[in-house]
């Protein structure tokens, strides 16, 4: 609970000052390095990088701080480059135990990393003097991971299933009786499509519940000062947004084919129309239509994705505040992050990817500048008060022991 309760409520627009052409230069170095040094600038390339959006994004008029070691970052990178290599040797020699005991380590060792990168986050991030923390334990992490482990039940039970549904499991002591049988494909039945179904389902479903667990877990024991993060929404919010995300990416491949049918018809029109070799013409414009479907089928997901990154962004902003004293609020229009997402992806495409550093900072421009904070009793005196709560706690020393930059 707040050691104090203020009652006016200031609101501070959330403000981001940097440019494409700034940020494009710090781009283009890191580019430049991590392809000389074959990716080993990498940790170097993300703290330059997230220094320069901290330093550009300001809360209450004072910009934030990333003020994580070096150190650690690349400690991070290297330890997850060698178990990348230590795995990739297992696969490539045939090493079916090793590379089923990397799977489960992995496995079980994903909630221990995520909450790891999640405290190295936290506490590499500081706001007028006060540093944030992840202050979950591991069981609580452990416990909110529990549809990573109830997913590999689900398709545990699918495979099962699926053996026990197939015609030539229920035949098998007939086939044995048999001297001679003609080998034969097996029998997908309806009941076998069915099963997997519902896989797909459970899968997606406990996706989802993964993803509502972890960012409460990440809101509510987040802490600056000894003030702790609040959180509202509930799962069927989650839910709803990915319905809405289906629902976008329905309708985007249903208008991308669409107008491949109707380009492929007006060419085949006119090839009928203009030439005598049509066969030619028609081989050409199948081919054509083809490669131009797949392609235009990777774009078609792109409105899906920046419409669920827009919808999320709104459901956590509009929904999560600090105790008492501060909450947010954010406008982000989704119709318009979805166009400037597709206008920075095919001016991407055009610039052969020399567009990319200008894309991001657009669309971070718009994310930011959607929030508003209001704070009680003003920001110099919940800011003062969170001070002083933050030196007597346990301090920078613990906070700067726990995590690894794990994620990227």
């Amino acid at each position: 609970m707040s050691t104090f309760m203020p009652q006016t409520i200031d609101a501070y627009p959330l403000e981001f000052t940097g440019s494409g052409g700034e940020y494009f230069r710090v781009w283009i170095v890191n580019v430049l390095l991590s392809i000389v040094t074959l990716g080993f600038y990498t940790p170097w390339a993300r703290r330059r990088t997230a220094q320069y959006f901290y330093s550009h994004t300001l809360v209450a008029g004072s910009p934030l701080e990333f003020t994580a070691q070096q150190r650690r970052m690349v400690m991070g990178f290297v330890l997850l480059v060698l178990i990348t290599l230590a795995y990739n040797i297992a696969v490539r020699t045939g090493q079916d135990t090793a590379v089923g005991l990397f799977l489960l380590g992995g496995a079980v060792l994903a909630p221990f990393i995520w909450a790891s990168a999640m405290r190295f986050r936290l506490g590499a991030t500081r706001w007028r003097g006060l540093r944030l923390q992840f202050t979950a334990g591991w069981k609580e992490v452990y416990l909110a991971s529990w549809p990573v482990f109830a997913l590999a039940l689900v398709w545990f039970g699918v495979f099962f299933g699926m053996q026990m549904l197939s015609p030539e499991v229920a035949n098998a002591l007939q086939a044995a009786e048999e001297e001679v049988r003609k080998p034969r494909m097996p029998t997908f039945t309806a009941a076998m499509a069915g099963l997997l179904v519902l896989g797909l389902v459970l899968t997606v479903l406990c996706v989802i519940r993964l993803e509502y667990n972890y960012k409460s877990l990440l809101v509510l024991r987040a802490q600056v000062g000894a003030e702790r993060g609040r959180w509202k929404p509930v799962y069927m919010d989650f839910v709803k947004v990915w319905l809405a995300t289906v629902a976008v990416f329905v309708a985007t491949v249903v208008a991308v084919w669409a107008l491949v049918f109707v380009l492929a018809g007006s060419s085949i029109a006119m090839a009928v129309a203009s030439s005598k070799s049509l066969g030619l013409w028609m081989v050409v414009i199948l081919i054509a239509a083809f490669v131009g479907g797949v392609f235009l089928m990777f774009l078609a997901s792109a409105p899906a994705r920046a419409y669920r990154e827009a919808r999320m962004f709104q459901l956590m902003w509009n929904n999560i505040g600090v105790s008492h004293l501060a909450r947010f609020k954010c406008h982000l229009p989704s119709g318009r992050y979805v166009w400037l997402r597709i206008k920075n992806m095919l001016l991407t495409l055009v610039t052969l990817g020399l567009y990319r550093p200008f894309a991001r900072v657009s669309e971070y421009r718009m994310k930011v500048e959607s929030v508003t904070l209001h704070v009680k009793g003003g920001v110099e005196q919940v800011a003062g008060v969170m001070v002083r709560q933050q030196q007597g706690g346990l301090g920078d020393a613990l906070a700067d022991a726990a995590g690894l930059d794990l994620i990227g």
